[in-house]
């Protein structure tokens, strides 16, 4: 019974005999694995399923946790584009940013970043066979976050930044889910299809455990954080291109 973790120095080492390593190493039973000098390496956990710990020391490259269904990848150190691409469950705990694409069609489990993301934030995240995806960002993102949403939550705290969100296109056709933002953002920064609503006492309270979640992992006080100054973004329609393919 393994007890001890397994610890791979991956320093200069291809992608793909550390993720043929990887999922061998899971296959036999293993489940906590440290892999040091990380730099640039892709698909970390690419379709990784079960109960299993993987400690990434460094900078994964793109598309980390992709298909991954079950495991929980903690990361100290930032990441490439597309962490949790089309993840089905699990947890990607990301210490520092990430790049583009963050949780794109992510259809279940949590991504967590302390930091900054960048362009297309959530794009085409879905609820999916019961599950409900959670993208949660500490810090701010770029433009389109939210693109053609179909379902989940998108929540950004925007440490030391207020609103936490000031590039456009949020929401962009979005038609599921929601997505709550510190602070009071201007309506002129809604992409089409998304609307604002009042974020409520019973708004707070439904999403209290995850603000408290995230901030319990990356070492937050959690109190400056739980009141009702979110704006609150949904969708004006749930076919919100609908008009584009009418033909008269």
């Amino acid at each position: 019974m393994q007890v001890d973790p397994l610890v791979i120095d991956v320093k200069g080492m291809h992608y793909t005999p550390l993720n043929r390593m990887i999922r061998e190493a899971v296959a036999s039973g293993v489940r906590d694995i440290v892999l040091n000098n990380v730099l640039g390496q892709r698909f970390i956990g690419n379709g990784l399923r079960g109960n299993v710990k993987i400690t990434i020391n460094g900078v994964p490259g793109g598309d980390l946790g992709m298909f991954m269904s079950g495991p929980e990848c903690e990361i100290f150190g930032d990441a490439e584009h597309a962490p949790g691409n089309t993840m089905d469950n699990g947890y990607l705990f990301i210490h520092g940013s990430a790049g583009d694409a963050v949780a794109h069609s992510m259809r279940g489990g949590k991504v967590f970043v302390k930091g900054n993301i960048g362009y297309r934030g959530g794009i085409h995240m879905k609820e999916y066979d019961g599950k409900y995806p959670i993208l949660a960002v500490g810090g701010t993102t770029h433009a389109f976050l939210g693109e053609y949403m179909a379902g989940g939550l998108i929540l950004v705290l925007g440490i030391g930044q207020e609103p936490a969100v000031r590039d456009r296109g949020i929401g962009s056709g979005i038609h599921g889910g929601e997505i709550v933002i510190r602070g009071d953002i201007n309506e002129k920064l809604l992409g089409v299809g998304a609307k604002k609503v009042e974020f409520t006492e019973e708004d707070l309270e439904r999403l209290t455990p995850v603000i408290e979640e995230f901030c319990e992992r990356f070492g937050i006080d959690p109190a400056p954080f739980l009141d009702t100054n979110y704006s609150r973004i949904i969708p004006a329609s749930s076919r919100p291109f609908a008009g584009k393919y009418t033909w008269e």
